[in-house]
């Protein structure tokens, strides 16, 4: 039988001094860590970090917006219900910025109130660019309390939010629908504004709210940018984000949209609605704007925010293009013969707009760049043809 050696003592006084000092350095090792506390980078204010809430981010423009915002080292929440958006763009998005602290994605309705108090109690916003809206003029027509209730409803949602949490600038995605019909061309940032579709008329709704609120003495240091865009359309230069709307959408979509699912053979051809407009060649004119120089003109207008202030800015490129010149440069840039049928005007739509981008370039330093429709289309087109599935394909 073994005995212990009674001379021999057990140094446990040094092993639990070492375990006590590895404990205490684990304790000071979490503490450090969010997880630890429950919170994460995205929930507290870091110098030299601006954090930006783009709701709608994981839409069309939203997710350039955010591919762009990431590209300039802003750290960026999107907050999307995925109702006109894409997952599989988000998805692009964390897989280029894979770094903890660049990127989350919260699923939720602007709609819900409790929801948006909930994020905005839990991240730490210095700004909020807000995309989300659902966007079609002839479906607007149609469904027009759906569109006061996602824009100008869901607008107030994330005023109040901003209010109660402290979030004191916002850049506003509006558009050029709010002016309507104006009797003269271009069209300045004082033209009147006369909506003359749902559409329009319920972003200029949240435009007046969003004045209104700046205007009152609570809330008299925020910093807002409006930005009436004209019609969209591009896609990422370097092929990694793309338009890829719901099929269900295509016969409200963007004529860009129309035109490549006619070249792919997805539908039989494009429909052009009204050749009676007053115009050279009787169809609608439209200033095309490249998302690329969009997304440009709301970082700009981030950086210049003031306090106290507020900007309107239309961002276009100052040319009219009609819709017939639109169809011939598509028919280039794809390289197929397009079957046009001709149809009735469609209800909500007007003749003839196009921009004065000069208050944006004097102000924020901003001009187009991707002009030539072509150029733009092409690009668009050779995304499209990579993903003729959407983000579903590669």
């Amino acid at each position: 039988m073994d005995f212990a050696d009674p001379r021999r003592k057990p140094n446990f006084t040094g092993k639990i001094a070492v375990a006590a000092a590895l404990t205490v350095m684990c304790i000071i090792v979490l503490k450090q860590s969010p997880s630890f506390s429950g919170t994460s980078v995205f929930s507290r204010h870091e110098t030299g970090v601006t954090h930006v809430l783009v709701t709608g981010g994981a839409g069309y423009i939203g997710s350039h917006a955010t591919l762009r915002l990431l590209s300039d080292k802003y750290r960026v929440t999107i907050v999307d219900n995925l109702s006109r958006g894409n997952m599989g763009a988000v998805r692009v998005l964390q897989r280029l910025f894979p770094e903890p602290g660049r990127l989350q994605f919260i699923y939720a309705d602007l709609g819900d109130a409790k929801a948006v108090n909930k994020i905005f109690s839990e991240n730490a916003f210095d700004a909020v660019m807000h995309f989300a809206a659902v966007a079609y003029v002839g479906e607007s027509t149609m469904e027009p309390l759906r569109y006061y209730h996602n824009i100008t409803s869901n607008t107030l949602t994330v005023l109040e939010a901003m209010a109660a949490h402290n979030v004191n600038t916002l850049i506003y995605s509006s558009t050029c629908a709010t002016y309507g019909e104006p009797d003269t061309m271009p069209i300045v940032e004082t033209t009147p504004q006369n909506p003359i579709n749902p559409y329009g008329k319920a972003k200029k709704m949240a435009e007046d709210i969003i004045l209104d609120f700046t205007k009152s003495k609570k809330q008299s240091n925020m910093a807002v940018m409006i930005l009436r865009y004209f019609n969209v359309i591009g896609s990422d230069p370097e092929g990694r984000l793309g338009e890829a709307p719901r099929p269900e959408l295509r016969e409200h979509g963007r004529i860009s949209g129309a035109c490549f699912d006619a070249a792919l053979g997805i539908i039989p051809g494009l429909k052009v609605r009204g050749t009676d407009y007053p115009t050279a060649d009787g169809t609608c004119i439209r200033d095309y704007i490249d998302v690329t120089d969009l997304v440009d003109a709301h970082v700009k207008a981030l950086d210049k925010a003031q306090p106290g202030k507020v900007g309107i800015y239309n961002v276009g490129t100052g040319q009219g293009r009609s819709v017939n010149e639109f169809v011939k440069a598509c028919m280039k840039a794809t390289g197929a013969s397009i079957k046009v049928e001709y149809l009735a005007r469609r209800p909500g739509d007007y003749a003839e707009v196009y921009s004065d981008p000069s208050k944006i370039h004097r102000d924020l330093n901003w001009t187009a760049q991707y002009t030539d429709l072509g150029q733009s289309l092409a690009q668009a087109w050779k995304w499209q043809k990579a993903h003729p599935n959407g983000y579903g394909s590669a």
